[in-house]
């Protein structure tokens, strides 16, 4: 049986499943910094997560299925992600940095498809593997070396988490706290890196330590303007999300273990699904061969 939500955010070992996954993240920035942070907003997870199922859900007996402008348009505005010229430039955007590309033969068709380039492919595989590795360290599975041994099965997990992703409001909208960082550019991999970092036994008062944060370092590292950075830092200290041991200096950060707790349940919704994904598609593949 897959975990639920619930019994995610109440496993005493979910947080280190969450921080293996925050420190897998930035292993794939560090590999491909432009294309990583296509996944460090909320809003671009989202585009990005729904453009790559619907090319994978493309059916060439349907000529309007696929990832076209008006599929993915459509998709996205139903739930109030983004605009109509948000969706727009988001596939300008891939279209230029080569992240996507005009599938072989519609260049001067309508509607136009398109298809995820080689690094794109590897990308989403590479995202997927590491949140089932993640969800390995909770129970000893062997989920990420099945999915590895058996790559077709990405045809029928990522789809169905980024669909499940997008209707549920519980992973479509953030808790207020987690939004302040995810909906703002590259804010995704700020909160990794502070989870990644945080001494999880170090909680006093409730605060558990990040260490020392220079954020023209954190800005330049991210490709984010060190203004964007220390407006989202002080925005988060009003709220309490996190904070300063040395005020007024600001080098040691602390993050509040509420924000960890509320991170880490909104987290689940995500992982249940890659999980129920993931024992769904093995069952259906298991199917197919007996």
């Amino acid at each position: 049986m897959a975990y639920t939500a619930e019994q995610l955010a109440g496993n005493c070992s979910f947080l280190t499943s969450v921080r293996f996954l925050a420190r897998q993240t930035r292993s794939m920035f560090d590999a491909g910094p432009r294309l990583a942070r296509l996944l460090a907003s909320h809003q671009r997870w989202l585009l990005t997560q729904t453009a790559y199922a619907l090319h994978l859900e493309y059916d060439a007996r349907e000529p309007t299925s696929g990832f076209t402008a008006v599929r993915l348009t459509g998709r996205i505005t139903a739930h109030k992600v983004a605009s109509r010229n948000t969706v727009l430039a988001f596939i300008e955007e891939l279209y230029t940095y080569r992240f996507i590309v005009h599938t072989p033969g519609d260049e001067r068709r309508r509607p136009r498809h398109f298809e995820p380039a080689n690094v794109s492919h590897q990308a989403m595989f590479a995202w997927i593997h590491a949140n089932l590795a993640a969800l390995d360290l909770l129970d000893g599975g062997e989920r990420a070396a099945v999915f590895q041994a058996n790559p077709s099965l990405m045809r029928l997990v990522q789809p169905r988490i980024a669909r499940h992703c997008l209707e549920d409001a519980a992973w479509r909208e953030p808790p207020a706290q987690v939004a302040l960082f995810l909906w703002t550019e590259a804010g995704g991999l700020v909160v990794d890196n502070f989870i990644a970092r945080m001494d999880p036994e170090d909680a006093g008062a409730g605060k558990l330590l990040v260490g020392r944060v220079e954020t023209r370092a954190l800005a330049a590292d991210f490709m984010m303007s060190r203004t964007h950075l220390q407006r989202l830092l002080a925005k988060a200290a009003q709220r309490g999300c996190v904070g300063w041991h040395d005020e007024p200096r600001k080098t040691h950060l602390w993050i509040s273990r509420h924000f960890v707790e509320e991170y880490c349940a909104w987290q689940a919704v995500k992982f249940a699904y890659v999980d129920e994904a993931f024992e769904w598609a093995t069952a259906q593949i298991d199917a197919l061969t007996e």
